[in-house]
């Protein structure tokens, strides 16, 4: 299996605060990585860093080509939509942005894919949370990435809007994007992730697939394995 990313470690401080601390982290071809830890521990950090939105003071990382960011969609936990434009519109406009010139027929399909074929012409500032985050990952798919970051991407949303975003995500990793997301919902993580790396204090402490690190931990549910691992509760 390919690795689309290699780091190895990886450093940075903000003044006398050492946020991430020789952190090593590789992220797979056609895998569904989920990165857990407390807040604070420096997963956001490390994910910028990948996404070269932040510059390590140490360590190294090694890309699968000679153009990532290229081939590399991220959805953040908020996305600022372009105010008075529909869904298509809006599509259409974060395509540019890479360079991409989609007609209206491949913007519908893109919107097809994620489910939102029936508000191509809403627009977004109306849509509901669970549309609006999935078309804030449909926007991600414009220029056809290999790899996809996502940002919580269910947080704050009703219970059918988690379920229709879990199964856009299972639905862009059997079409061969490898995904790589964080969340604080260990019942997600245990649904959509092929494996799990843990962060705590800038360090990466476990790695593996659900079902073996509860396995090594004694665990009876991801939730119980975060607490042992993270030191919490």
């Amino acid at each position: 299996m390919q690795a689309f990313i290699q780091a190895s470690g990886l450093v940075k401080k903000y003044g006398e605060r050492c946020v991430v601390s020789g952190l090593d982290l590789t992220i797979r071809e056609g895998e569904v990585l989920a990165v857990i830890g407390p807040n604070g521990a420096g997963k956001s950090t490390t994910l910028d860093l990948l996404l070269g939105l932040r510059r390590a003071d140490e360590g190294s990382i090694r890309y699968w080509t000679s153009n990532p960011h290229q081939q590399m969609g991220v959805q953040l936990q908020a996305t600022p939509f372009f105010p008075g434009l529909n869904a298509l519109e809006n599509m259409r406009m974060f395509a540019a942005f890479y360079g991409v010139k989609l007609t209206n027929q491949q913007i519908e399909e893109y919107l097809a894919r994620c489910g939102l074929e029936a508000v191509a012409r809403t627009d977004a500032a109306r849509l509901s949370g669970g549309q609006q985050k999935r078309l804030a990952i449909a926007m991600t798919l414009a220029h056809d990435p290999k790899l996809l970051f996502l940002d919580e991407p269910t947080a704050a949303l009703d219970p059918r809007a988690r379920r229709e975003v879990r199964e856009l995500i299972r639905s862009l990793a059997d079409a061969g994007t490898s995904v790589v997301f964080t969340s604080h919902d260990m019942e997600e993580v245990h649904k959509l992730a092929t494996r799990i790396v843990v962060i705590s204090q800038g360090r990466l402490i476990a790695e593996g697939s659900p079902e073996a690190l509860m396995a090594q931990s004694d665990c009876e549910n991801l939730e119980e394995l975060y607490l042992c691992l993270t030191g919490e509760g």
